[in-house]
């Protein structure tokens, strides 16, 4: 966990490096930009907007129990800037940093001179969200304060913000565009809705993420997460994250314990999804002085379904009366403000005693204290996690049907879809996927680049000649002619080999066709460019499938002619092979994932489980 004093930099100290926050933290700046407010009441609007600000996170997340840290906001100046500023160390949920973006959007709805800028440890994250849709020109390198929410929508800064130079901006230089020109700035509808695509399922998310769930655990801590139910959190990560020292108060005596496994009662706890799949997640065996309470529980549990319930509910509550034991140890020390709550609520519970604890009648009267919500979201189905992946073609078997929750499954969809989306793109070229200029080297002499100018233009590709010639290398027939072929000054000569016809460069030109002849010469004394099965295995093939087998594999073979004569330059049966290939590629897969799996899957054909031959033969 991170203090706004530990995410403050120098401002008189060195400042040569570029300013980077810490890991799992999210910090968000609001700006009001009018011309028409004096400095003189910029101060009193930025208080009412952090004051409206506030009032909508605690309506929306009330009930929400944060990571780490909460949303939060403080005046902040810096140079000649005003604003408010924020940060939020979310640990381990990202579902905290898109309800903070969630808040900031409708906050700017609510505001129409207000403007928000958003990022996190690893940049712009709402440009990664739009990455597939983003102007070739904006690149990591420059997206530093282009991106800004203003009246509910995601616009960029052009580049003409930085005087045409691609470099990331400034603070003041972003701001200073924003006021002079704020016409000028990109709002792409596209880039928006990816960008903005987490928040769909917002408000509800909020509701969605919490999980109850009962546990058993000593009457003291009920008190507790009765009173400030939120502590769950810390005391969570205190036992997620913990160490040897950390565990050291488990093996201490009852009497030196603040949470000793005595009057043990079973009430519902408030978690959210991620804090307890952190907890079920995390193999724990008992401490010492938790044996002797499972002995006795396992003792009286039998095969039916109420008493494994029974040791489950044990089983998470000294998880977590364990990690609210770690916490206690210095609690009252640590950044969380959470923390500091509970230090404080335990020292008062010990000072006046057990008279404050909560009787079983009282307890009864509590909101949602046997609540059990559905834990089948913690199970992947893998037949439907194949199927999500394959883009959800199968159909579905009911509603039980499925992995995760729905959110999961339109994230894992749009993976997919843009991972196709990829792979069909028709744009990209022989070196694959183009990074505009992200990679180029600025610092490259000018003479280097004369001399790649120089090689671009004594080098040329021929798509036509070079299929032409991989087609001979493969052992395929041949294209017929094009009038490209005429027009390109490429020659075929008496062997079939192709060369390359230049009006200056003939002596290269008969080195390419002897690389070319030794290639071939020697992939075809490998075997590598025989296509058709080998005689043995023809007539195996043959034997197995009867007559009408034995015909489609001499076709297949294809070396007997009218005369009697084998004739090399028969067609091969390309699709038989290819479809040779693929299962003996899917063969090799030995029922795991694999490449032919995947292909086959993706064209919705399913094989059955491969058995080997020697299997068939020692049944028969």
């Amino acid at each position: 966990m991170y203090s706004e004093d530990q995410i403050q930099f120098s401002e008189d100290g060195f400042s040569g490096f570029p300013r980077r926050l810490p890991e799992n933290c999210v910090e968000y700046l609001l700006f009001v930009l009018d011309n028409r407010i004096k400095a003189h009441s910029l101060l009193s609007e930025l208080e009412t907007i952090r004051k409206a600000a506030l009032q909508l996170c605690d309506s929306v997340a009330k009930e929400f129990i944060w990571q780490r840290d909460s949303f939060q906001l403080r005046i902040e100046r810096d140079q000649d800037l005003v604003y408010l500023r924020g940060a939020t160390d979310y640990g381990d949920s990202v579902e905290d940093e898109w309800l903070i973006v969630y808040l900031l959007r409708e906050l700017t709805r609510s505001f129409p001179s207000l403007w928000v800028r958003i990022f996190d440890s690893d940049g712009e994250f709402l440009l990664v969200e739009a990455a597939n849709v983003l102007p070739k020109w904006l690149s990591p390198e420059i997206d530093g304060n282009r991106v800004w929410m203003h009246d509910g929508k995601l616009h960029i800064l052009p580049l003409a913000a930085s005087s045409g130079e691609k470099r990331s901006l400034s603070l003041i230089e972003a701001v200073s565009y924003i006021k002079s020109d704020p016409g000028a700035l990109i709002h792409s509808t596209f880039v928006e809705a990816e960008g903005f695509y987490r928040l769909e399922k917002y408000p509800g998310q909020v509701t969605d993420s919490i999980h109850y769930s009962p546990v058993t655990i000593p009457r003291k801590l009920v008190y507790i997460l009765h009173e400030r139910p939120s502590t769950i959190a810390p005391a969570v990560e205190a036992f997620y994250l913990r160490d040897p020292v950390a565990m050291k108060p488990l093996a201490s005596s009852s009497g030196s314990m603040h949470f000793p496994p005595n009057d043990l009662v079973t009430v519902s706890v408030k978690f959210t999804k991620v804090l307890f799949a952190q907890l079920k997640s995390q193999h724990f065996p008992p401490p010492p002085i938790w044996t002797t309470v499972f002995e006795v529980a396992e003792k009286q549990t039998s095969d039916t379904e109420d008493a494994q319930k029974r040791l489950s509910r044990l089983e998470i509550g000294m998880k977590v009366t364990s990690g609210f034991e770690m916490l206690a140890t210095n609690a009252n020390k640590k950044d969380n403000r959470l923390a500091r709550e509970f230090a404080m609520l335990l020292e008062d519970l010990e000072e006046d005693g057990v008279e404050v604890l909560p009787t079983n009648d009282e307890m009864e009267t509590w909101k949602d204290v046997h609540r059990e919500d559905d834990e089948s979201w913690l199970d992947i189905n893998f037949e439907d996690f194949e199927n999500e992946l394959q883009g959800n073609r199968g159909p579905r078997k009911g509603a039980e049907s499925g992995f995760g929750d729905s959110s999961a499954q339109a994230d894992l969809q749009k993976i997919v879809s843009r991972f196709e989306t990829f792979l069909n793109d028709e744009t990209a070229g022989i070196e694959g996927a183009e990074m505009e200029d992200m990679d180029e080297d600025d610092d490259s002499s000018d003479e280097d680049e004369d001399d790649s100018d120089d090689e671009d233009k004594e080098v040329s590709f021929d798509e036509e000649q070079f299929s032409k010639l991989m087609r001979e290398m493969m052992g395929l027939p041949a294209a017929g002619p094009t009038d490209l072929d005429n027009a390109s000054g490429h020659l075929e000569d008496d062997t079939g080999h192709v060369t390359f016809k230049e009006e200056d460069e003939e002596d290269d030109d008969t080195g390419i066709a002897q690389l070319a002849a030794q290639m071939e010469a020697e992939l075809k004394e490998h075997g590598a460019l025989k296509l058709d099965p080998e005689p043995d295995k023809a007539k195996a093939i043959e034997a197995r499938d009867g007559n009408k087998a034995k015909d489609k594999e001499k076709d297949v073979l294809g070396g007997i002619t009218d005369d009697g004569e084998e004739s090399g330059e028969e067609e091969v049966d390309v699709d038989f092979n290819l479809a040779k290939n693929l299962l003996e590629s899917f063969k090799s897969q030995a029922g795991m994932a694999g490449p032919a799996g995947n292909i086959l899957g993706m064209m919705g054909l399913q094989l059955p489980r491969d058995e080997d031959e020697d299997d068939d033969d020692d049944g028969k």
